[in-house]
């Protein structure tokens, strides 16, 4: 091997390394906005620093809004909060700012993981070094340095080390029966969707222990190793949190027997792993302008699939290395059968690609290694879809974050907000600072987070018909004064529905913020 080739795999690196760094920079001087799911947790930590109960959310009572409501919130993992908050009393950094250095450490130490885990898997520096890139180069990567996505950027900072120790652990002793149970706490830690990785891992482990031998009592004695341990790790998990409120599990919608059901987690390796679903706006849930029709997102879906099912076999059949291909396909068969599950019990789970992004990080490599080894067009063809990937993604970031730096406002949470604008932000601060006992009402989790002083209701945005369950919107009783901001065009109907919401009040007054913003207010009681 030349002494070019052989130095290859640094130059990449150092490339990774120098864009993860300036966009980690860049987070530092203008800190993301926040998803939802992230937002709720932001709320919970901001109660425990009130002296509320571990993972307690306290919101007004929707039987009195005059009261406090509280609610274990178990939908999601506490990793999402907790570890920013860590970084919060540590340094005395804001959310935003905290949120930053989250992703900038769970950014750097995945790729350092899965570029671990690669090259125990067989690959070479230069293809472990090439898939990193490729990783950073797509939109799932970029997704946090614009949006902090709790627990999908922590999961990320740890899945490339529990590869690596599935791999790692060759015989049963204590040292692997201490890694399994310290990898489920951890893993759950980070993100709740870590069990199907750990279910997937532990089947992984047990076949690797025992794939030499034939007698079942060896397999059985392997099982007990792997099994006693994990049946420990998740009872506690169970028991300590998710037994103590919903999750999306908690409830099916009835069943859902159509196509997309089976076609989507088949269609996963290559959805996730080259951003199909990215680059097409969402094939079935949409975050953007719907790109295909319905009818052709499933046609495409179910052509993804094969192509996804004929890459895994040939990948299987040229990899050096079987542990690879036996910990890819048993991470793909445990995946499809847990999402397809799910979404034929119609369980609160979202046609998303970045559900199954492990899925994605897993083929990386063996995608490379079989184009690398392929005729000359094969490889220019995989260039040219890598070529487009990261134009897209860095188009998204790009445009991102020049939103985010000059349309984004900002509060004293640090975070950038997207759904409300600089005069109606300085109105509800003025607000906020001059009442104790008031309530405010936005449509966005993430807007609480601004308000210091006081309480905050979030309710769902509402649709053009207004299909919605009332319950759901109904606060009965009177508190303080209430405000309630509301985009411009709620005006008319969407704002009496919301009003109507508040039976307690009467007299609500209009106030015009900006072009693109209404307050609503009131405070006496009916």
């Amino acid at each position: 091997m030349s002494a070019s080739s052989n130095s290859s795999h640094k130059t990449i690196l150092y490339i990774v390394f120098a864009l993860v760094t300036l966009m980690g920079v860049l987070l530092l001087i203008t800190p993301a906005g926040v998803y939802p799911d992230a937002a709720w947790g932001f709320q919970v930590w901001r109660g425990m620093l009130q002296g509320k109960g571990f993972n307690i959310l306290t919101l007004p009572g929707q039987w009195d809004i005059a009261s406090n409501g509280e609610e274990f919130k178990s939908w999601w993992s506490p990793g999402q909060y907790l570890v920013p908050g860590m970084f919060q009393k540590l340094f005395g950094l804001d959310l935003g700012h905290s949120s930053s250095v989250t992703v900038i450490l769970c950014q750097f130490l995945g790729l350092v993981g899965l570029y671990t885990f690669f090259k125990k898997a067989g690959f070479s520096k230069t293809i472990s070094a090439l898939a990193i890139l490729v990783i950073a180069l797509q939109q799932s990567f970029l997704t946090p340095y614009i949006f902090y996505n709790g627990g999908e950027v922590l999961l990320f900072g740890f899945i490339g080390w529990f590869l690596w120790g599935c791999l790692h652990f060759n015989k049963p002793n204590i040292a692997l029966a201490v890694f399994v149970l310290l990898a489920g706490w951890i893993g759950f830690f980070a993100e709740s969707s870590f069990l199907w990785m750990y279910a997937a891992g532990l089947i992984y482990m047990w076949i690797q222990l025992s794939r030499h031998t034939t007698h079942i009592k060896h397999w059985l004695i392997n099982g007990f190793w792997v099994g006693i341990p994990s049946i420990i790790s998740v009872a506690i998990i169970y028991i300590t949190y998710l037994s103590k409120g919903l999750n999306p599990s908690s409830a099916s919608a009835g069943l859902d027997t159509t196509l997309k059901v089976f076609a989507f987690p088949l269609a996963s390796p290559l959805l996730a792993g080259l951003s199909f679903d990215d680059l097409a706006n969402g094939l079935i849930f949409h975050n953007d302008d719907v790109i295909f029709s319905p009818v052709v997102s499933i046609i495409i879906v179910t052509l993804i699939a094969v192509l996804s099912i004929i890459l895994i076999c040939i990948i299987c059949k040229r990899v050096p290395d079987n542990r690879y291909s036996i910990i890819l396909v048993v991470f793909y068969i445990v995946s499809v059968f847990f999402f397809g599950s799910a979404f034929l019990r119609r369980l609160d789970i979202s046609f998303e690609a970045r559900h199954f992004r492990t899925i994605g990080l897993l083929i990386i490599p063996g995608t490379i290694y079989v184009f690398s080894r392929a005729a000359k067009a094969w490889r220019y063809a995989f260039g040219l879809v890598v070529g487009v990937i990261a134009l897209f993604s860095l188009k998204f970031y790009v445009l991102s974050y020049i939103g985010l730096k000059n349309e984004t406002v900002y509060g004293s949470s640090g975070i950038a907000q997207q759904f409300i604008d600089k005069e109606s932000m300085d109105y509800i601060h003025m607000l906020d600072n001059r009442s104790k006992n008031a309530v405010f009402v936005f449509f966005s989790p993430d807007l609480g987070l601004d308000i210091n002083h006081n309480r905050s209701i979030t309710l769902e945005p509402l649709n053009g018909d207004i299909s919605i369950n009332t319950d759901d919107y109904l606060y009965k009783g009177h508190a303080g004064p209430i405000y309630i901001l509301m985009p411009h065009d709620y005006i008319g109907i969407r704002a009496n529905v919301i009003l109507k919401s508040f039976p307690g009040y009467k007299g609500f007054s209009l106030k015009e913020l900006s072009d693109d913003y209404v307050l609503y207010f009131a405070t006496e009681a009916r």
